[in-house]
């Protein structure tokens, strides 16, 4: 068990009166669609307005802007999956020292050059954002730059707790706040914040199901990403939790998408894990809950893969395959039954060499995109009905 002190409510004050003017106090929005759907009232805390598009700045800020001095000319150093690089890489500049960060190997091009942008020094290292600590540590010990870590910190805890602050005067009626765990940083300081000044509110967890004993590894949630919370986040988080749950990427998925469509609002795999949680019936209790969007920095290519699987999930969006005969106007004739369904031809591929078809037929792959499920049902039965043998590929 670790000796270290947790923030007290004291440490979590000082830090909001110095992150004032720096971090944005960020909005929460009521969702009348995520409302409908849990059966209860939802609060979005929108930390993807934030600077840097994250939670993050809060705890880096208060960290390096407390050095006065005391790094001795060496900056600073973190290890990161994206979003903690990226506050880091922000206050240093902000506060005047260098800064240069560890990142893993697959980490989002998207985080890895904001970093660069705000003038850090980034270096690709490992797999997993452990390789990346030990990376990070090493380079700290070498070199006398002062190491800020993503969450074993008592100040950058108390960084991140000003969130919570924020949460109990924007909602004094919440019953229950949901907050994604990675490290368990953020958590750590929203639960501490939440548990002096709003004692009876109830604090769920949110972990990536992948990265837990016996995923993956893999997971969209890239933020959150880590083996197992801290050590000394997770002896203050066994006092503070009422529940911890875990999401598959599939539930995060869906949550990224009605967060686009529904709210408005890009956000990352880590920063949906709350609303995956909700929609997927984890959320225990029936009071006004709210959502911590922890971040929005999802990287580019991610965002369209997820919004293409969201769309076939939903049936709004299907790629199939059949075969027509092979003579002038049959493609003309199928697509103009596909038009008489009201559905958008996305794109057509028309293959004649390679295929398991009759030397008088030719294979059509056609990607539409449909109004729902049942749209999508009665496309596919009408091409049946006209004499087109259909598969559906996605």
């Amino acid at each position: 068990m670790t000796t270290r002190t947790a923030p007290r409510l004291a440490d979590i004050e000082d830090a909001r009166r110095r992150l004032d003017g720096v971090a944005r106090v960020t909005p929460v929005y009521s969702s009348e669609t995520f409302s409908r759907l849990a059966e209860r009232t939802v609060w979005l805390k929108a930390e993807t307005l934030q600077r840097t598009g994250a939670f993050k700045i809060r705890g880096a800020y208060n960290k390096i802007s407390s050095l006065a001095g005391r790094d001795g000319g060496a900056g600073v150093v973190a290890a990161s999956a994206g979003n903690h690089g990226q506050a880091v890489a922000w206050a240093a500049r902000e506060v005047g020292v260098p800064a240069t960060i560890f990142v893993p190997q697959d980490a989002p091009m998207t985080k890895v050059e904001a970093a660069r942008s705000y003038g850090a020094r980034v270096e690709m290292r490992g797999a997993r954002f452990e390789d990346s600590v030990d990376a990070a540590r090493a380079h700290a010990e070498e070199s006398g730059a002062l190491f800020v870590h993503p969450y074993e910190d008592a100040t950058v805890i108390a960084g991140q707790g000003t969130l919570g602050l924020e949460l109990a005067d924007q909602l004094p009626d919440v019953s229950t706040v949901v907050v994604p765990i990675g490290g368990g940083g953020l958590c750590s300081g929203i639960g501490l914040a939440l548990k002096a000044v709003r004692p009876e509110v109830e604090i769920v967890g949110v972990q990536a199901a992948s990265c837990l004993p016996g995923g993956s590894g893999f997971t969209i949630a890239d933020g959150i990403a880590v083996k197992a919370p801290g050590e000394f986040t997770m002896s203050i988080l066994d006092g503070l939790l009422s529940g911890l749950v875990a999401v598959t990427d599939e539930e995060i998925s869906t949550a990224i998408v009605l967060l686009l469509e529904r709210a408005k609002l890009v956000v990352e795999g880590a920063g949906a894990v709350g609303v995956a949680a909700l929609l997927a019936g984890k959320v225990p209790g029936d009071g006004p809950v709210a959502i911590v969007l922890s971040g929005g920095n999802i990287d580019a290519t991610l965002l369209i893969s997820v919004m293409r699987h969201g769309l076939t999930h939903a049936g709004r969006y299907v790629v199939l395959r059949t075969r027509v005969p092979d003579r002038p106007g049959e493609l003309v004739r199928l697509l103009d039954h596909v038009a008489e369904q009201r559905v958008n031809v996305v794109s057509v591929e028309h293959h004649r060499e390679g295929m398991a078809v009759s030397v008088a037929e030719t294979e059509v792959e056609l990607t539409l995109t449909t109004r729902d499920a049942e749209h999508c049902a009665e496309v596919l039965s009408a091409l049946e009905g006209w004499g087109y043998p259909v598969e559906r590929l996605r």
